[in-house]
């Protein structure tokens, strides 16, 4: 289709475009013509924008190193619009060396793809994968491109979003009030791998609580299974602190389940110790079942069950008196039964004094880690491990990578205005062209 940019006035061009709408075809076909049109322009505006970045062909020095044009060359580059071709400048220091082009720099050109077009496939790529993501471009905008190249575009994006995470500090939402708790939290949940099976990947959240007990936003932290959890422990830290920085009078919590390496590492960023009220009470319902055996107690067990549940809900000190009623009613037990009783008294015992649920409840505070077992979920689940899905453990913390951005609020518009801005890793040699 031909466009034809009729003038420039000032900052803004103007194009001629011409839609052929035939009453013989389908609204379907029309809409179609139309929608090549706005891609046709869309493909000639972003060749003239990227043309606007290019240089002049002079020489240039780069951190002391003088760069000398070796004339203009062809390059394809993909847009959310289509592929273009563009002419631009190419360079070489006097030593050889890698070609170096001032305009994919200026651009902030990923991997051939302009940036929006990056970031479209990375974002689709990170909830539904290379297939379905290549179906939605062909569906929504008319837009063809292999899976190959968006898998290889997204993981060049999830290396950036890993290269500058140790230095990233993205901010919290602005109209966000003061939070009066936030709780940590930790999770892991098991994924496929290639070479070792079933493995466990790890996912931790940070949420922020406003004076009602509403949450106002929650940072997600993800990585793929590794040896030791040094990694994801080092990073899910620096969140921690850079939080903690900004709020240091608040109160924090923590918000997990009964596994002891949990609790060794919340212990050092919290002052209150929350177990997950679902899991504490899943043990309450073991001893029932151990108290009231027979099928004539059902009403019975029906009855002291809800109490229990409510007053460890509801009532200080609950847990520690629940307790005593175990090991009360432990000599009394089935030897059928004896294994669930004897479960939930080791529970009780070594959790008892993290289950304060009535301080929390009674100011509308959170008493279950639902948040990080969703984020399990959400962040883990959903995307790796679909059927038939097996992953390497550099293309598993990519799209964790780039999840937990998506996830955390605004942080992936964020992390997209700090590549505008300061560029990425494959940019920032030649940041300092004069």
């Amino acid at each position: 289709m031909d466009v034809k940019k009729v003038r420039r006035e000032g900052k803004y061009a103007v194009y001629e475009v011409r839609i052929k709408l035939d009453e013989s075809k389908s609204m379907l076909d029309q809409e179609m013509a139309i929608q090549e049109a706005v891609n046709a322009v869309g493909r000639e505006a972003t060749k003239d924008a990227l043309k606007n970045l290019d240089t002049s062909g002079n020489p240039l020095m780069v951190n002391g190193i003088k760069y000398t044009g070796k004339g203009l060359q062809n390059e394809d580059y993909e847009c959310p619009y289509g592929r273009i071709n563009v002419e631009r400048q190419v360079y070489q220091n006097s030593h050889g060396g890698r070609i170096f082009c001032p305009m994919e720099s200026a651009a902030r050109i990923i991997s051939s793809a302009t940036p929006k077009f990056a970031k479209l496939l990375s974002y689709k790529y990170g909830h539904s994968g290379c297939r379905e993501a290549a179906r939605d471009l062909m569906e929504s905008s008319g837009r063809a491109i292999c899976t190959a190249y968006i898998q290889t575009v997204s993981e060049m994006v999830g290396s950036v979003a890993q290269f500058l995470e140790p230095e990233a500090i993205y901010e919290l939402p602005e109209d966000m009030p003061m939070p009066s708790q936030i709780a940590i939290s930790l999770d892991g949940t098991c994924m496929l791998m290639v070479k070792d099976g079933w493995r466990e990947a790890m996912t931790g959240t940070i949420s922020f609580y406003d004076s009602n007990g509403e949450r106002i936003h929650t940072i997600y932290v993800g990585a793929a299974p590794e040896h030791g959890k040094g990694e994801f422990m080092a990073r899910f830290e620096r969140e921690i602190q850079r939080v903690k920085a900004k709020y240091p009078d608040a109160e924090y919590i923590g918000l997990a389940d009964g596994a002891a390496i949990n609790w060794e590492f919340l212990k050092k960023y919290t002052n209150k110790s929350i177990l997950d009220f679902y899991h504490a009470s899943e043990y309450v319902k073991l001893a029932a079942n151990a108290i009231f055996p027979s099928e004539k107690k059902q009403n019975l067990k029906k009855e002291w069950l809800e109490n229990s549940l409510h007053n460890l809900k509801h009532k200080n000190g609950a847990a520690k008196r629940i307790l005593n009623e175990f090991i009360a009613h432990s000599q009394e037990t089935p030897k059928y039964y004896k294994t669930d009783m004897d479960s939930a008294i080791t529970y009780f015992t070594n959790h008892y004094r993290k289950m304060n649920y009535a301080q929390q409840t009674k100011v509308n505070m959170p008493i279950g880690s639902g948040v990080v077992e969703a984020a399990c979920k959400e962040l883990i689940k959903q995307r790796m491990a679909n059927s038939g899905m097996r992953w390497k453990e550099k293309g598993a913390s990519i799209v964790i990578s780039i999840r937990s951005l998506i996830l955390s609020g605004k942080r992936w518009e964020q992390f997209w205005q700090r590549i505008s801005e300061s560029g990425c890793p494959a940019h920032r040699e030649f940041a300092e062209i004069k």
